[in-house]
């Protein structure tokens, strides 16, 4: 980062909070406190008014602002809480950046409102239970890939597969980007296999921009994602489950389908879309006890073939 670029983020910075010691600047742009110190004297020069108090810190004289944009109290809140999330859900570079525009967010707002949010920081939480990207993922990889959407340049890289032993060098041109079942997905046409692939962000350990133009109008990610559903040929599961152990099914409904439920008196009637009916079946056993397949009909015959094979076994 050069001085001026610098110097422009101290000021947001410093716009963003009511105090700003010297020391939380040297630790953000990794500069010398004696370079701090002559950072906000060259600001002082140009006219912001800046107050200094030794062994407190710095801060802008209220009712100095430099964008004309103010925010509600609730869309700060929005932006905060949107920050927590970002910062557990997205890869390094994605967070690190909606960190720097946060900054530029708490500038613009008044002392009141500042010590606010600073406040309420400590009340809001997100707990991740493991990540969307591992350890040796590629820091800016979500980054990379809207680039080159935007930039319509193709990307190189290198892939390991779910079912594979080895990882795979290829060209691809992607189309967009999706979170679903704990992980970031792009959605691109893959130069290797000539058609579209689901690649998972995750399992990318290397990746560039290359000098290839993309040339093809590919569809928008919501229309792949569209015509994907219809050639799946999802079958319509209905079940009735004992309320109580309803609520303990939580996250998992989801990856076998779940569109949505209603009460009927102490039981819930719950409707799936699912790709593989033997799947279901298989996940339905952990609570077949408290619960009952309505439809299709084909699913209970299921259950049946099931249950003689572990009786079996007995």
């Amino acid at each position: 980062m050069n001085r001026i670029d610098r110097i422009t983020a101290i000021l947001i910075q410093l716009q963003s909070r009511k105090i700003v010691r010297a020391q939380e600047i040297s630790d953000r742009f990794k500069i010398s406190l004696r370079t701090v110190y002559r950072d906000i004297k060259s600001l002082e020069e140009a006219g912001i008014p800046i107050l200094g108090e030794t062994g407190v810190g710095y801060s802008i004289m209220d009712g100095y602002r430099l964008p004309p944009v103010m925010f509600t109290k609730e869309e700060a809140i929005a932006f905060l809480t949107a920050e927590k999330l970002i910062e557990k859900f997205t890869d390094h570079s994605t967070g690190s950046s909606y960190k720097s525009a946060m900054y530029k967010i708490r500038s613009i707002l008044r002392s009141n409102e500042k010590d606010m949010l600073e406040n309420i920081e400590d009340h809001i939480e997100v707990i991740r239970r493991y990540s969307p990207f591992h350890s040796e993922s590629v820091d800016n990889t979500l980054q990379m890939i809207l680039k080159s959407i935007s930039d319509k340049k193709v990307l190189h890289i290198e892939y390991e597969a779910f079912n594979a032993t080895e990882k795979t060098s290829r060209d691809i041109e992607p189309v967009g980007i999706f979170y679903s079942g704990g992980y970031w997905h792009t959605i691109a046409f893959c130069q290797l296999r000539k058609d579209y692939r689901d690649f998972r962000t995750d399992r990318i350990s290397q990746l560039k921009m290359t000098e290839m133009i993309i040339h093809d109008n590919h569809p928008t990610l919501q229309s792949y994602l569209e015509k994907v559903a219809r050639k799946e040929n999802l079958e319509k599961v209905v079940i009735s489950i004992d309320k109580k152990t309803a609520k303990y099914l939580q996250e998992a409904k989801y990856y076998y389908g779940f569109v949505d439920q209603s009460a009927q008196g102490d039981r819930v009637l719950m409707n799936f879309l699912t790709p593989s009916l033997d799947i279901f079946v298989r996940w339905f056993f952990m609570f077949a006890d408290m619960a009952e397949i309505l439809e299709p009909y084909s699913a209970q015959g299921l259950m049946k073939v099931h249950i003689e094979k572990l009786a079996k076994k007995f």
